[in-house]
Order: structure tokens, then C-alpha cells, then sequence
């Protein structure tokens, strides 16, 4: 009998934590071990100890990832509004809100520019003005399409008092050349503190335009710091550089679709796609260059050497603080700055898409410390994350689903 009692809850908790709508973690302390256990996918050396697969952590304080809504048609960005409501971006080119409490989900916002949903393209991410209280206006970034092919775009717009709108639409940057294309169009968007816009691109993937990341002509491959009306911000790093684009913060970037700012220091952080291996985690320093298509700790997809030889390290590029091989293939990024869970408090959640899980990284002084998984037993590709008003993190899927990750009640 107390096998069977024993047998009996046993099922019990395996299905209430593997139904699809709550996933609690387990209670343990952590062995040590890298929470990366599978083969990489090259026998590169790292650059400095603790560079790539770190000691894996576990989580002590009790807390479930529950699905809000599973009715978003994939998702891209996610901010929270002031009254605590979450604005979706989906990549076809719609606007939703979506309520946290009900899971109520508004139709379509109307008024947006269209977009090239091909491929990787679309609707992408998106930011509330600092002043949204006041001026209710939005920022996002779009692939848009021209005669020519298509590029990174970013826009603004007032969100209509009836929330059914955008009004006043305006492209304010278009990230150039144009390519004819479908892949590495970058996307996210961020203010600082002085209320300049951040601004991610991608150099496009293909071998024909990779080579751009290194161009200070050339938008493709960078983080941009512009105005609220798309000019380069006064003292960036090349606005002084002949032929140079004043916009450009950093550059030799390969895809990058993670950004966000250290609660504490203030410094700017950002996750990067690698191709087959060497996704990347990176503190993005003024004027820097961070190496792509020059060093990298990855393969191409056919599984080649990229370089004759292929460099990992070179004098005067930047090494990224921390790497995956196999893969993350890390989109947004998130530093927890609740108080819910406080041993994650400054933690950074980068969402994984192939790997299927959101990565908990713990830094101490600008070095990774531990590693860990969350939510890897919900088989989604986690594609951006954010902070709650009620202090809780909430993650949107590529499927369509919409989770809030919180200590458990």
C-alpha cells in the first residue's frame, strides 16, 4: 500500500508539472556541473576561464512559469504599459495588448506601416517613449520593404486614446544599404537614461553582405544611438570619421536581437547570434568592435571553418564575455530587477528559440558566475522577455503563447 501511495503522488506531481500550463522548478542545491552537456560543435579554446559553460545554479526559491495566453500569432516584442497591461508586437505586422490578469486579448492595433514578414522579417521590437505618460508615443523596428529589396527600419507613433490606432506614423531611420533578402534584420530598440534610442541590426547573414559588420559606411551589422527623430546622438564615437556614419555605437556584430542595461552600472549588454555555434553575450563598450565575420567561436552552417584559418582571438577586436556551443540562439534579454525572487535580483534571462529554454545568467563583476535553465521542459523557442510592474518576468513564444514566471503562491 505505501508503494502504490508513493507510486500515486509521484504521477501526480510529474503531471501537474509537465500539463503545459505550469512548470515548477525543483528545489536542490547545485552540483556544479555546466547545465551544457552535449558535444560542441568545435574544439575551439576559449579566450579566458569561465568564458563558455559555466557551473550550472538552481534556483532555490519556489516559482512556476504559467501560460497567460496561447492565442499571440507569433510574437516579437513585449513591453509592459503603465497600468501594467503587456504591448505585443507579432511579426506580421500587428499590435495586441494583452491583459496579465484575464489573459483578455485586444484585437489588432491598426495604423502600422506594412511590413516584409518573409523570413525573419516583420514586426520587431518595440519601446514606450520615457515620456509615454504624456505623449503616449511608441517606437519600433520593421523590416520595410523598398523596389530595391528591404532593410531595418525603425518608426514612432501616438497609441490613440482608444488604444485602437496608431497615430501620426512616422519612419525616423532606415538602415542602409537595402538588400534583397529575408534574414538578420536585428530589431531590438532600448532608451538610455539621457532618452536616446538604441538600436540593433543584422549584416543580413549572407557571405556577400556579412563582410558590412566591419563597414563604418554601413548600417548592417551595428548598434546604433540615434534621437527620438532618428539623428545620430551628438558625441558618438565615428561622427568625426570621414565616410563614416555618426549613428554607429559599436560594430563587427553578426545578428543581434538582446539588449538591455545593467540595473547597477548603467552598461550596456547585449546577446548575439552566432552561426552554427558561438552565440554571444557581450558588453557593449563605446566605438568597440566586436569581431564578426573575423573571429568567431563558430562554424558555418554546413559545418566549414569560417576564416583560412579561423581566428578566435585577434589584438584590438573585442572577446564576448561569455559564448554557447552548441547553441542558445539567444533573442531578448531581460536583467531581473524584482523583488519576488530576490537571489535572482540583477540576474540576466536571455530567451532561447533551437535551445528552448530561457537562459538565468548570474554576473559578478562583468564575468559570468552561473548558468541555468528555465522553463526547458515547455519545448517553446522563448523569443523576448520583460519585467512586470508587479514585479513578475513575462516571456512570449514563437507558438503563441505568453508566460508569466514568478515565485510560486
Amino acid at each position: 500500500m505505501k508503494l502504490l501511495l508513493i507510486g500515486l503522488v509521484f504521477c501526480l506531481v510529474f503531471i501537474s508539472c509537465n500539463n503545459g500550463t505550469t512548470s515548477a522548478n525543483r528545489i536542490e542545491t547545485s552540483s556544479g556541473e555546466p547545465v551544457e552537456s552535449r558535444k560542441p560543435n568545435t574544439d575551439y579554446k576559449p579566450a579566458f576561464e569561465g568564458q563558455t559553460r559555466i557551473g550550472g545554479v538552481i534556483t532555490s526559491t519556489p516559482y512556476e512559469g504559467r501560460v497567460i495566453t496561447r492565442s499571440l500569432s507569433s510574437p516579437w516584442g513585449i513591453v509592459p504599459l503603465p497600468d501594467g497591461r503587456l504591448l505585443i508586437t507579432e511579426k506580421k505586422g500587428n499590435m495586441v495588448i494583452v491583459d496579465p490578469l484575464s489573459g483578455y486579448l485586444s484585437g489588432p492595433i491598426r495604423g502600422i506601416p506594412e511590413v516584409d514578414d518573409r523570413g525573419q522579417g516583420g514586426l520587431l521590437g518595440l519601446v514606450l517613449d520615457p515620456e509615454f505618460l504624456s505623449n503616449r508615443m511608441i517606437y519600433w523596428v520593421f523590416s520595410e520593404k523598398v523596389a530595391e529589396g528591404n532593410h531595418t527600419a525603425v518608426a514612432k507613433g501616438r497609441l490613440s486614446n482608444d488604444e485602437k490606432t496608431i497615430e501620426n506614423v512616422k519612419v525616423i531611420y532606415r538602415a542602409l544599404p537595402t538588400y534583397e533578402g529575408t534574414l538578420h534584420y536585428g530589431g531590438r530598440a532600448i532608451f538610455d537614461k539621457e532618452g536616446n534610442l538604441f538600436i540593433s541590426t543584422g549584416e543580413r547573414s549572407d557571405i556577400e553582405t556579412r563582410s558590412q559588420a566591419q563597414y563604418l559606411n554601413s548600417a548592417l551589422g551595428k548598434i546604433l544611438r540615434i534621437t527620438k527623430e532618428g539623428k545620430p546622438v551628438s558625441g558618438n564615437p565615428f561622427e568625426s570619421l570621414p565616410n563614416a556614419l555618426p549613428e554607429i555605437y559599436s560594430y563587427g556584430h553578426r545578428n543581434i536581437q538582446g539588449l538591455d542595461f545593467h540595473p547597477e552600472t548603467g552598461e550596456l549588454w547585449s546577446s548575439e547570434f552566432g552561426p552554427l555555434g558561438g552565440d554571444e553575450l557581450n558588453l557593449i563598450n563605446k566605438g568597440a568592435n566586436y569581431g564578426w565575420p573575423i573571429i568567431t567561436y563558430g562554424l558555418e552552417y554546413n559545418g566549414n571553418a569560417i576564416g583560412n584559418p579561423p581566428i578566435q582571438v585577434r589584438e584590438g577586436l573585442e572577446q564576448p564575455v561569455y559564448y554557447w556551443d552548441p547553441v542558445l540562439s539567444p533573442s531578448g534579454m531581460k536583467f531581473y530587477t524584482g523583488e519576488n525572487i530576490p537571489e535572482w535580483k540583477n540576474n540576466l534571462f536571455i530567451t532561447g528559440l533551437n535551445s528552448n529554454h530561457i537562459a538565468r545568467i548570474i554576473i559578478k563583476n562583468n564575468k559570468v558566475v552561473g548558468e541555468e535553465r528555465i522553463l526547458s521542459g515547455e519545448s517553446q523557442r522563448f523569443r523576448d522577455i520583460t519585467m512586470g510592474l508587479d514585479g513578475a518576468l513575462y516571456t512570449i513564444t514563437d507558438q503563441g503563447r505568453l508566460y508569466k514566471i514568478d515565485k510560486k503562491r
